[in-house]
C-alpha cells in the first residue's frame, strides 16, 4: 500500500523553482520513500527490542528531519510524540550546535524542560552525512519502560517535583563517531532498575537509526542530494497549502472551552484548562490563557505536549492525507502561558502530563471547534492512559522486570455513528499488551478481561465502552504503581447526549471477600495515584477504564438499535429504560421493544 499525492497541483506554481521539480508522480516517488524509511525504522523498533512496550504496544515514533530541523516525513506511531519531537529536536540542535555533530555520532535527551513531552520520553537522534555534507538527522521518541525514580516503571504518580520522576538526562552523546560514550552508559544503566531492558530499547532505538541512515544514503544515490532537498522543500510548501486550504472550511470566529483535571490534593482541587480557539482564513491560533497555574502534581504539562495535544486535535478533522511534515503544522499557532498547567516550568512534575493531560487538551480543543464544525468532531473520549506500571523479581527466573500496563478506552459518540469501544486513548495508537504475552512475561494471572455494561454514555450515537480486567498476582510480592484520570468526572457528551461511566481502580486482598479502593486498603492519599504500593501473592486488582460520552439526545437512538444493544450486553435493560426510554420485554426466552411501554415512556 502507498501513499500518494493529489494529480491536481494547481496552485503549486512557483517562480522560484524549475517546473520539473513539481512534477506530481517525482513528489510521491520522494514523498513515499521519506514516509517508508520512518516505516522500516519503527519495524526494526518492534523486532529489535527488549520490552512490550515496543515490540507489542508500539509506544514510539520515528521522525526524518532535514538539516535544519525541519520535519521532512513522519509515521504512523504515537500522535503525542510526533508532534512534541519537532521542538525537541530543534532544541538539542540548538543547544548542541549541529557542526558539533559528527558521522557515528548518537546524541540522547529526555529533559521534560528542553521542549520535551514527559521524562520517560527518550529522543535519540543521529546526523546523516551525504559525500562528507551534512543532510539530514534521523531521530527516535520513545516511551523507555524504566527510568529509576521514586516509583518502579517510571511513573511517580504522587511525585511533587521533577526529581523524584526519574533520571533526566540533558542532551548528550551516546555514540561518539561509532563508538560508546561508556560514561553516559555506565550512568544510565547505574540509575534504571531494569538496566537490561533499557540496554536492549536503546540498542533497538540505534539499530532504527542506523536503518534510516542507509536508507537516505540509497535515496540518495538514486536521485541526488538537490533533486531530494528541492522536492522536500516543496513538500513541505505544498502540505501548508492544503492545510490552510482545510481550516478555511472551519467557519472564522472565536470558539472556548473549558475542562479540568482531577486533582489527589486533600481538600480535593480542580486543575481548570480554559481554550480560545481563533480561526482566521486559514490560519488557526490556539491560546490556553486563562488556564490555572502548575501544581505540584503529575498533570502538568509541557508546551511540547500542549502544542502536540493541538496538532492532534486538528489532523481529527482535516483530510488525513495531508503529508504530515513540517508545513502541516505552519497555519496552527498555540499560546500556553509559562508556568501553568499548560507549560510547567522546573521543577515542578509532568510524567503524567503526556498520558493524561494531553487527551484532556485534545478532547478541549475539539470540544470549542464542536461549536464551529458540528458534524466533525464526536463527544469526549474516556481520557485517561490507566497507567499501572509494575516490578519485581520473577519467581521463575529470578531476573528483575519491570512493566508499563496501559488500557484502552470508549471514545465518544459522532456525528452518524456510535464511538469505539475499548480503544487508546487519542495521544497514541498504542496497543495493550496481549493476555498471552501478559501472563507469559510477568507473575500475573488474569482471570477476567470484558467490555463494561452501561460505561458508554447513553446518546442517539452511544459512547465506546471502556474495559474491566481482573489480575491475580503468582510472585511472593509485586509493587505497583498507577496513575489514572476520569475517576470523578465523567467524559462528558455532545448535543443532549450523556456522560460516560468513569474509571475505577480497585484492590482485593487475599482471603478479602470484597473489591476495595486503595485508599481504602492501604490508606493512600489518592484513589487514583498511588505509588509503590506492595501487592501479595493471591491478591487481585480491578482495572475498570472510562467509556466515551454520547453524541445527541439517548430518546433519538432507534429503539431497534437499544435492543441490540441490550442482546450484545452493552446496554443493560435498566438503562435501556431510565436512560433511553426503551422498554424491553423478556418473556418466553426472547427480548423484544415493548412499543406501547416505549411510546408511553418516550412521549
Amino acid at each position: 500500500m502507498t501513499d500518494s499525492l493529489p494529480t491536481s497541483m494547481e496552485d503549486t506554481a512557483s517562480s522560484d523553482r524549475p517546473k520539473d521539480a513539481l512534477d506530481p508522480v517525482a513528489m510521491t516517488v520522494i514523498y513515499n520513500r521519506l514516509v517508508g524509511i520512518c516505516r522500516e525504522m519503527g519495524t526494526t523498533m518492534m523486532r529489535a527490542s527488549y520490552s512490550p512496550i515496543f515490540s507489542e504496544s508500539l509506544d514510539f515514533s520515528c521522525v526524518l528531519f532535514d538539516r535544519h530541523g525541519r520535519m521532512m516525513s513522519q509515521s504512523e506511531f504515537c500522535p503525542a510524540q510526533v508532534g512534541a519531537i519537532r521542538f525537541v529536536v530543534k532544541w538539542l540542535i540548538a543547544e548542541v550546535g549541529g557542526e558539533n555533530l559528527r558521522p557515528g555520532d548518537v546524541v540522547i535527551h529526555n529533559d521534560p524542560y528542553r521542549g520535551g513531552a514527559h521524562i520517560p520520553e527518550h529522543v535519540v537522534i543521529k546526523p546523516v552525512y551525504y559525500d562528507g555534507e551534512l543532510f539530514a538527522y534521523v531521530a527516535n521518541i520513545a516511551h523507555m519502560v524504566e527510568i529509576g525514580g521514586m516509583a518502579v516503571g517510571g511513573f511517580a504518580a504522587t511525585a511533587t517535583e521533577v526529581y523524584q520522576e526519574g533520571l533526566r538526562l540533558p542532551p548528550v552523546w551516546l555514540m561518539r563517531e561509532g563508538e560508546y560514550n561508556q560514561d553516559v552508559w555506565r550512568v544510565i544503566m547505574a540509575n534504571h532498575r531494569a538496566p537490561r531492558y533499557s540496554w536492549g530499547d536503546l540498542h533497538a532505538m540505534m539499530a532504527s537509526l542506523n536503518v534510516a541512515e542507509q536508507r537516505v544514503h540509497e535515496l540518495l544515490d538514486e536521485h541526488g542530494v538537490e533533486r531530494v532537498t528541492e522536492i522536500s522543500d516543496e513538500l513541505m510548501d505544498y502540505a501548508e497549502r492544503w492545510m490552510r486550504r482545510e481550516l478555511r472550511a472551519i467557519p472564522n470566529g472565536e470558539y472556548t472551552f473549558e475542562d479540568f483535571m482531577e486533582d489527589s490534593r486533600d481538600p480535593p482541587e480542580r486543575d481548570w484548562i480554559r481554550v480560545t480557539v481563533v480561526v482566521e482564513d486559514g490560519g488557526l491560533l490556539v491560546d490556553f490563557t486563562g488556564s490555572d497555574p502548575q501544581g505540584p502534581h503529575v498533570v502538568n504539562c509541557t508546551y511540547g505536549v500542549t502544542a502536540s495535544s493541538v496538532y492532534n486535535a486538528i489532523f481529527q478533522i482535516v483530510d488525513n492525507d495531508v503529508p504530515h511534515n513540517e508545513g502541516a503544522y505552519r497555519p496552527i499557532t498555540v499560546v500556553a502561558p509559562p508556568g501553568s498547567v499548560t507549560n510547567v516550568g522546573e521543577p515542578a512534575p509532568s510524567v503524567g502530563g503526556n498520558t493524561e493531560t494531553h487527551p484532556r487538551l485534545w478532547s478541549i480543543v475539539l470540544g470549542a471547534l464542536s461549536k464551529a464544525v458540528p458534524d466533525l468532531v464526536a463527544a469526549s473520549t474516556g481520557g485517561t492512559a490507566c497507567n499501572f506500571l509494575f516490578g519485581g523479581t520473577h519467581p521463575d527466573t529470578g531476573r528483575y522486570y519491570v512493566h508499563y500496563h496501559f488500557d484502552g478506552v470508549g471514545w465518544g459518540g459522532q456525528p452518524g455513528a456510535d464511538g469505539n469501544d475499548n480503544l487508546c486513548i487519542p495521544n497514541g495508537n498504542c496497543m495493550t499488551t496481549p493476555v498471552e504475552i501478559f501472563e507469559t512475561r510477568y507473575p500475573f494471572v488474569e482471570w477476567s478481561y470484558r467490555l463494561r455494561t452501561d460505561s458508554g454514555g447513553p446518546g442517539k450515537h452511544r459512547g465506546g465502552l471502556g474495559s474491566e480486567r481482573v489480575l491475580e498476582v503468582r510472585a511472593p510480592e509485586i509493587t505497583v504503581s498507577a496513575l489514572y484520570d476520569r475517576m470523578t468526572s465523567k467524559p462528558w457528551g455532545l448535543f443532549g447526549g450523556g456522560g460516560a461511566d468513569t474509571s475505577r481502580l480497585l484492590v482485593k486482598k487475599a482471603g478479602s471477600e470484597d473489591f476495595v479502593t486503595f485508599r481504602e486498603a492501604y490508606g493512600t492519599a489518592s484513589n487514583s495515584r498511588v505509588a509503590n504500593i506492595k501487592l501479595k501473592a493471591g491478591d487481585q486488582v480491578m482495572l475498570c477504564s472510562p467509556g466515551g460520552g454520547g453524541y445527541g439526545p439517548p430518546a433519538e437512538r432507534e429503539p431497534e438499535s437499544v435492543l441490540e444493544d441490550v442482546a450484545e450486553g452493552y446496554v443493560s435493560d435498566n438503562q435501556a429504560l431510565a436512560s433511553y426510554g426503551v422498554a424491553i420485554d423478556s418473556e418466553n426466552g426472547a427480548s423484544r421493544v415493548d412499543w406501547g411501554a416505549t411510546g408511553r415512556l418516550r412521549g
